[in-house]
């Protein structure tokens, strides 16, 4: 049985307060529940959003002191023994566990600086990349010299740069080793607005790209899910910016990415509307609401705080990968079975409305057939068509 180390005891102290918020969070549920009954009003109409008073309200405000004092305790606690453990390398599985809790409760986590928090940053073998000295997190990290083409690969919700190696193929590293491209991973807590993951994603390329250690002659951006629209926000952010890496910016390739918006977030946003309808189940919506702002803009792929349709960038490819769990084309496989998260057209970009389409020429458009969306990863025929677009 291993030793306890430091990143095991920060882990605790992230549990910790996690656990101690929800617990307080459940309260004003509870709170929230008991005041609207003990009012007692029509079964449709406004919630009452209104703390208990007299003796009960009393009573809740105590079990939120104790609350908060034991909270404090525990954290404080946990935070003086961190420095007597040594620190030790992280598993696979606490990543990964770690990148599913930033998905869904990632802007909370940053809120309360909780450890638990991903910071973002560049990645190569699993280890960060300093993008104002890349060459020797590189070379530490036994990384071929840097070529003049970089390719950056961007996750999805709830995922990180290592879950790009999945069933013993990595596109990033099989287009490095046949295309000469020197391949870095974006990692980001995803639980993050996009708009805000986009901002910090050009400023890491605008220092990466000044920084690198030859002239770069050509950067690629590879998004699957999610990281197709931190990647098309980073890009926006770059142009009103003036930031000079999205010139050197030749192609970008969308896996799987919901341009349009994914059905199921928008199924959790009606159910958080049909609750609020009645005063005594509209606190059940404070649970719902819990998700993270990062899955909320999922419901129409907003990139923006305004949720304002952007462009794709000028003067760069664009290019998209959609995946269907169907054999063939047809209505049900298009538009409500998808790869299973991401309908054909959201993924390609299409709409009727020739203003809210990105209109990406067919020709750049590609279609995977009886694959689900994390198959989009490691399907040859899915790799053999990336190939083919970079190559061009």
């Amino acid at each position: 049985m291993s030793k306890p180390s430091r990143t095991d005891v920060d882990d605790l102290r992230g549990v910790s307060r996690m656990a101690f918020d929800a617990v307080a969070g459940l309260g004003k549920v509870v709170e929230r529940m008991h005041t609207t009954i003990q009012k007692g009003p029509g079964a449709f109409g406004a919630s009452l959003d209104v703390p208990a008073n007299g003796i009960t309200g009393l009573v809740y405000r105590s079990v939120y002191g104790g609350v908060r004092l034991a909270g404090t305790g525990v954290d404080a606690l946990l935070a003086s023994a961190s420095d007597l453990f040594p620190e030790s390398g992280r598993t696979h599985g606490r990543e990964a566990m770690v990148a599913i809790l930033n998905g869904i409760y990632g802007d909370y986590l940053a809120r309360t600086s909780n450890p638990l928090t991903v910071d973002i940053s560049l990645r190569y073998g699993g280890h960060a990349v300093d993008p104002c000295d890349p060459t020797a997190a590189l070379r530490a990290a036994g990384a071929p010299p840097p070529a003049a083409k970089v390719l950056v690969l961007v996750h999805g919700l709830c995922m990180n740069d290592l879950r790009w190696s999945r069933e013993g193929h990595d596109h990033g590293a099989a287009l490095a080793d046949q295309l000469g491209y020197s391949p870095l991973y974006l990692r980001y807590n995803s639980g993050l607005h996009i708009d805000a993951n986009g901002r910090l994603f050009d400023g890491l390329m605008q220092r990466l790209v000044q920084h690198w250690p030859v002239p770069v002659q050509e950067v690629c951006i590879l998004g699957h899910s999610m990281g197709g629209l931190v990647a098309r926000s980073a890009c926006d952010h770059a142009a009103r910016n003036g930031n000079h890496w999205l010139a050197r910016l030749e192609k970008l390739v969308f896996l799987a990415t919901p341009h349009l918006g994914s059905p199921l977030e928008r199924g959790g946003h009606w159910l958080d509307f049909l609750l609020d309808l009645s005063p005594y189940s509209a606190p059940l919506t404070r649970v719902g609401k819990l998700r993270s702002a990062g899955i909320q803009d999922l419901r129409h792929g907003s990139i923006t705080p305004d949720g304002r349709l952007v462009p794709l960038p000028r003067g760069v490819k664009c290019y998209a990968a959609a995946a269907t769990l169907a054999k063939r084309r047809g209505v049900l496989g298009d538009r409500v079975i998808g790869d299973g998260l991401v309908p054909l057209d959201s993924a390609l970009g299409r709409h009727r409305d020739r203003s809210k389409a990105l209109g990406i020429p067919k020709s750049r458009q590609w279609i995977a057939y009886e694959t689900g969306h994390l198959d989009m990863l490691c399907r040859q025929d899915v790799y053999a068509q990336l190939r083919l677009w970079l190559e061009e």
